[in-house]
């Protein structure tokens, strides 16, 4: 049996919920604490260097979670939350491990530089629909006009984004 989906069906509740925040900022600042987390409690043999290292890799990783969840359930703070998991990030390349072997670092950069980037939308005033006129030559489809998509609910923006 072949499992399809109405085509007239809303999105559901976790893509809603999924493009309300800075979603993949957050999964990659978590997967980055992880890796950087979780590497001091490797075996010795993985492991680069061991000592007093493991407590700021443990503590750095924790950090970037914490980052990340922050931004997944308070979009608000996306900037502070994205600009602390680049420098964590960063500061991990030295002090763990080169960062989780570069992989932490990487997606630390990645996921803090997308939280900061990451902008809520801002639904167009219920007036200000341009309708779009051909220019000359241009050939018309016969093609019904698509139904508009369900429009996100716009939550607060201290920096007004939505203005």
């Amino acid at each position: 049996m072949l499992l399809t989906r109405p085509t007239g069906r809303r999105p559901g509740r976790f893509r809603r919920w999924r493009r309300s925040r800075p979603f993949w900022g957050g999964l990659l600042a978590l997967l980055a604490g992880a890796e950087i987390c979780v590497l001091p409690l490797a075996p010795m043999k993985v492991m680069l260097q061991q000592g007093v290292a493991g407590i700021p890799s443990v503590l750095m990783g924790i950090v970037m979670i914490v980052l990340g969840l922050t931004a997944w359930f308070s979009p608000p703070q996306r900037n502070l939350a994205g600009v602390l998991t680049t420098l964590i990030a960063t500061a991990a390349l030295v002090l763990s491990n080169l960062g989780g072997f570069l992989i932490g670092t990487l997606l630390g950069i990645l996921g803090g530089g997308l939280m900061f980037a990451w902008q809520p939308y801002a639904a167009p005033p219920a007036g200000d629909a341009d309708p779009v006129t051909p220019l000359a030559g241009d050939t018309v489809s016969a093609a019904p006009p698509a139904a508009p998509s369900p429009t996100p609910t716009p939550h607060h923006d201290p920096q007004g984004a939505q203005s």
